[in-house]
């Protein structure tokens, strides 16, 4: 009886052989090392008992100078603010550049039908609406006999489902009209500002989909009912004059098709031509896309990248500041009495998108920061003319006076300035880090830093070749900052490091690329992890991670503590450290489901973010009080009988193993695999998985083969653990 002690290092290692690795862990899901040891992580519960309409993919908390405690989520709809518990809308209305709010007075609506909630709004100019964006209606009189109230539009919130014309578009009322009147009554429309898609695509040649195109003369019809993302045919009320062959443009789509039916399309391709698939309801409107043509013809391959709604989100004092991304900058300040029935503005607290000499903030930046220690509101890739968005230069940076973040003119008695930067085609993101702030271009990494008079601001290029993926996937700790490129993992605490990474083939050959933008860091200084969330190839939204343990000294790997994760109520979409408050917040999204906030009438294909405390409990508290369970893993790679005659010589004869956790809550569970060659599974030998507690002291076996495998795992709810070491008693058991 030969009781043997296996050994693991802590982390993943997926870039060597099965039996190359020996001694390392292949697999996990849910797990962390913690002194050098695997342990299942912490679980989470729902902050609210409601969902979020949306993806979310910023948090931002702050403290006021009451001591109150905020944090803001911007969505790729809406900007909420999370206070005491609840959640208030405080998304801005669309404005001019002089700061007016644009509403459309005097509006009138038809009812579509008596089946559907279908309507129509005809606005007294052109609305610039798109389908998907949101309005608010006020002041609302309906025409007689449509069965319907002004209640059921008054001071709601409604998605915009098709555009027919640039003065008219549809929405579903509340409620079902009793009959169809044609025009009448009145009401006032706020649309919301205009956030950005929820995901991430490429488009195709100069025009994308319907953007900044025309379909000159082309023949409309309507769907006869309503259709899916998905479905390959398309009913309509008639085809009539449509090619047999050709594109359909509905809403914001683009759709392919192969043939004509009775009164529908068939073979249809949707989200054709790098445009995105949509639902699409009864009486939206049909165009004859064939002849369709953007600023240019469009090309076979794509060239332009529709990024995804994104926000900046910073504090000045106790005034929130928050940037959508190739949009405007608006404020909303925290030190008013009516703070939380007050919407962020661009004229809050002395800030201003009021275009004059030197005043006023750029309505164009792809991100802003501000400088913690010179307060400085900066703009990164932003008008050279404040106030003309076509004059948006990716690479160019303007920064305000300092303590004025409303105060943009160069002059010598103050401390505002640009700069362009000229390693790259774009700044990617931005962040603090000690002395210095970072930024990112897609190619190369500078530092600003501040300099005083005259210029303010220096910049010095240390790093090329190591670009940011996405706006978000940066993120400093202790004075280092970490990041993800579109070639590898990055640090830099003074100087650009490439981090050795035990798990990068394995990331990078799954990672849709493309979808950059939609990754996200953290950080959670609990267990010193920098976490990536990011979407595997195919996937539209995020669906996988990889962590790696900046902390982790015990038994430390050449390439690294890393470890990566699958499960999908794991994966995140945002996450906020745990200095203002205890525990890490995070946002996780789910897109087959419905948010509840805010409340949208005819929301459709929104989908659901859920907000969450981290590290709680052992599973997922839910926002209706109910639990999913938390599983996990891990599993080794490959281990030999080595004897004098080298490894693997000999079979080995495993007769029982002794279970050793430093932590066990509930059940865990063990199993064995063992095989006679590495990485040939038709000789492999499972036995079932052994329930573990803690009273067991041994399992007893019968195994035989030249390598042999361990998995750890929990698959029920209530349960911990961390694993320590695997003892065996393992034998030769001959050369056949």
């Amino acid at each position: 009886m030969a009781l043997q002690q296996i050994k693991f290092a802590p982390g993943i290692d997926k870039q060597d052989t099965t039996v190359g690795a020996v001694g390392r862990w292949v697999e996990s899901d849910n797990v962390r090392f913690r002194y050098g040891l695997p342990e299942k992580v912490g679980g989470w519960q729902s902050l609210l008992n409601q969902s979020i309409v949306g993806v979310s993919r910023k948090l931002h908390s702050f403290v006021d100078l009451e001591g109150n405690r905020y944090t803001a989520i911007g969505t790729d709809k809406f900007l909420l603010l999370y206070f005491e518990g609840q959640l208030f809308d405080i998304t801005p209305f669309r404005s001019n550049n002089a700061g007016v709010q644009t509403t459309f007075t005097s509006s009138t609506l038809a009812t579509n039908s008596t089946s559907t909630k279908l309507c129509t709004i005809t606005t007294t100019s052109d609305h610039g609406l798109i389908e998907g964006d949101m309005v608010v209606l006020d002041s609302v009189t309906l025409p007689s006999g449509t069965g319907l109230s002004a209640s059921d539009f008054e001071d709601k919130l409604f998605q915009v489902l098709s555009v027919p014309t640039t003065t008219t578009f549809t929405i579903d009322s509340l409620n079902q009209a009793t009959s169809v009147i044609s025009t009448g009554g009145s009401m006032t429309i706020q649309p919301y500002e205009r956030v950005g898609p929820a995901a991430q695509s490429y488009g195709y040649g100069y025009g994308i989909g319907n953007f900044g195109g025309t379909i000159s003369g082309a023949l409309t019809n309507t769907l006869s009912s309503g259709i899916n993302d998905s479905v390959n045919i398309i009913p309509v009320t008639s085809n009539t004059g449509f090619p047999t062959v050709g594109t359909l443009a509905i809403g914001t789509e683009l759709i392919t098709y192969t043939g004509k039916g009775t009164n529908t399309f068939t073979g249809a391709t949707r989200g054709a031509l790098g445009t995105t698939e949509a639902a699409h309801n009864n009486s939206a409107v049909v165009t004859n896309a064939t002849d369709y043509t953007g600023w240019g013809n469009a090309v076979e391959a794509s060239t332009v990248t529709l990024e995804p709604g994104l926000w900046s989100l910073n504090n000045f004092g106790q005034v929130l500041v928050a940037t959508i991304a190739n949009g405007k900058t608006f404020t909303w300040d925290s030190g008013i009495t009516a703070r939380l029935t007050t919407r962020a503005s661009t004229t809050t607290t002395d800030f201003s998108t009021a275009i004059a000499t030197g005043v006023g903030n750029p309505t164009a930046s792809r991100l802003t920061l501000i400088s913690p220690t010179t307060r400085h509101l900066i703009h990164f890739g932003t008008e050279v003319t404040i106030g003309d968005a076509t004059t948006q230069d990716d690479m160019f940076i303007r920064f305000a006076n300092q303590e004025e973040i409303n105060e943009y003119d160069i002059l010598a008695v103050n401390s505002a300035g640009s700069q362009r930067l000229q390693d790259g085609s774009r700044i990617v993101g931005a962040l603090t880090a000690k002395e210095n702030i970072l930024v990112w271009t897609d190619n190369s990494l500078y530092t600003m830093k501040f300099v005083g008079a005259p210029f303010t601001f220096g910049f010095e290029q240390v790093g090329t070749n190591c670009g940011l993926i996405g706006k978000n996937a940066a993120i400093e700790i202790d004075g280092v900052a970490y990041w993800m490129s579109n070639n590898g993992f990055f640090a830099f605490d003074g100087t650009v490091n490439s981090l050795p990474c035990s798990v990068e083939d394995y990331v990078y050959d799954d990672a849709a690329t493309t979808k950059g933008q939609q990754i996200n860091a953290g950080i959670n200084n609990l267990f010193t992890e920098v976490t990536w969330w990011y979407p595997s190839a195919g996937s539209d939204f995020n669906d996988r991670s990889v962590t790696y343990n900046y902390g982790q000294t015990v038994q430390p790997a050449p390439m690294g503590n890393w470890y990566t994760g699958v499960n999908e109520n794991s994966i995140r979409t945002a996450w906020i450290d745990s200095l203002i408050y205890p525990k890490p917040y995070a946002t996780a999204f789910k897109s087959t489901n419905t948010g509840t906030f805010p409340t949208v009438v005819g929301e459709s294909g929104l989908g659901q973010t859920l907000f969450f405390e981290q590290e709680v409990g052992t599973d997922q508290i839910n926002p209706d009080g109910t639990t999913t369970t938390l599983t996990s893993f891990i599993a080794s790679y490959d281990f030999a009988l080595q004897t004098d005659q080298g490894i693997g010589e000999y079979f080995l004869a495993m007769r029982r193993f002794l279970p050793n956790f430093k932590v066990l809550i509930g059940d865990a569970q063990i199993t064995i695999s063992v095989a006679d060659y590495p990485a040939d599974p038709n000789t492999v030998t499972t036995l079932s998985p052994f329930t573990i507690n803690s009273s067991t002291t041994k399992v007893d076996t019968r195994a035989r083969g030249r390598y042999a495998s361990v998995k750890i795992e929990n698959i029920g709810s209530g349960q911990s653990w961390r694993f320590g070491t695997f003892q065996a008693d393992l034998q030769p058991d001959g050369r056949r």
